[in-house]
């Protein structure tokens, strides 16, 4: 990413919550962090630790709670930048050399994703994935195969689904269940 976006990303995440209460932005792509999909950029929040926030009784409560008192300016950024994939919030301080300590990540609705009946049947399953794998995955999406990584591994499936024997491993699948039950 440009120096020149970089900046202006982060003047407008410094303009659009309340004065002061940005330590640091860190705007990463694709590259930076291996959770950032392909087209995305990820962006860290670091909020002044010392700005008080009353009946915050621990640091996940502070942010939880500035969080939702500017998730309007969550909606608004991710409106005006829609390549946005995550915005993480974090507590300045000691934690800006650190990745650890609570944080808040929100994320937007995914594209390719099903809405309403379909989404209801649908499961989520986290995988891990090594380099050569998440590289071949992350291809697929820049070639314009699928639109997110959930998507691409959807679609893998049902590429596999669609191979004659996968139906032949079902079906001895089906032999051994009724096997099993036999003892």
């Amino acid at each position: 990413m440009e120096k020149m976006t970089a900046d202006r990303i982060d003047q407008e995440v410094r303009s659009a919550f309340p004065q002061g209460s940005i330590q640091q932005v860190q705007v990463q792509e694709y590259g930076d962090d291996p959770e950032i999909e392909p087209g995305q950029t990820g962006i860290r929040i670091f909020i002044d630790p010392a700005a008080p926030r009353p009946g915050a009784e621990s640091a996940h409560e502070t942010l939880r709670q500035f969080v939702q008192a500017n998730r309007e300016t969550v909606h608004k950024l991710r409106r005006e930048q829609p390549s946005i994939g995550w915005i993480e919030f974090r507590l300045g301080g000691e934690q800006l050399t650190t990745k650890h300590g609570p944080a808040i990540r929100t994320a937007p609705e995914r594209q390719g994703t099903p809405s309403g009946e379909a989404a209801a049947e649908l499961t989520s399953v986290m995988t891990r994935l090594g380099p050569e794998d998440l590289a071949t995955v992350d291809t697929l999406i820049t070639a314009g195969i699928a639109n997110s990584r959930a998507e691409v591994l959807r679609w893998a499936l049902g590429r596999i689904r669609e191979h004659p024997a996968y139906t032949q491993i079902q079906e001895r699948v089906r032999e051994i269940t009724e096997l099993k039950a036999q003892f």
